[in-house]
């Protein structure tokens, strides 16, 4: 297994941690959550890098990143509705899209073709990364220093316009799909 590889895989690790260290009445979870947060969106950013610099890129990779992507930013989801600051709905949406998405995937996979991530959906996940690491990080400056902000308010408005371009990315990267997989097998 190549380096990159394994910093996916790693990757794939950091969500449960994330999601104990979230769930920790400890001071100051918000901060270190989002560091933790930030710390698997850089490795994202990393593995990609190294894996197109070296030219390394392999099936593995292109269909195990965006898994390990999804694992992150569903955990973060996930914890956020748990906790209020984050609408069913919008987990909803996020998550419909990205079962979509990985049932194409499979598809093409069983057809013998990777279909990468195109632009939009790396677009689509930086968003989610900084909007997620934001708005922990609103919520430990509001409790530190108590200043009432509506963080319930704040995030969904954010998590809603990353929804609405998760949506519209999904619906780009299944129209794009029809012309290499076949949908009559």
């Amino acid at each position: 297994m190549n380096t990159p590889n394994k910093i996916t895989v790693f990757r794939m690790f950091i969500a449960p941690v994330f999601l104990v260290i979230f769930f920790l009445n400890i001071e100051h979870k918000m901060l270190i959550s989002a560091l933790i947060f930030a710390l698997g969106a850089i490795t994202d950013a990393i593995d990609g890098h190294l894996a197109r610099k070296n030219n390394i890129v392999t099936n593995f990779g292109k269909f195990l990143d965006p898994i390990a992507d999804k694992m992150l930013v569903t955990a973060a989801f996930l914890a956020f509705m748990q906790v209020g600051i984050c609408n069913i709905w919008i987990v909803m949406l996020m998550i419909t899209r990205e079962f979509a998405i990985t049932s194409v995937r499979l598809i093409a996979a069983a057809q013998g073709v990777v279909i990468p991530a195109n632009i939009g959906g790396k677009i689509k996940t930086v968003f989610q990364m900084v909007s997620l690491i934001s708005i922990m990080l609103i919520g430990e400056i509001n409790e530190v220093f108590s200043l009432g902000l509506p963080l319930s308010v704040i995030s969904n408005v954010m998590l809603g316009i990353t929804a609405v371009i998760s949506v519209v990315s999904g619906l780009v990267y299944l129209w794009d799909s029809r012309k290499v997989i076949d949908f009559k097998s």
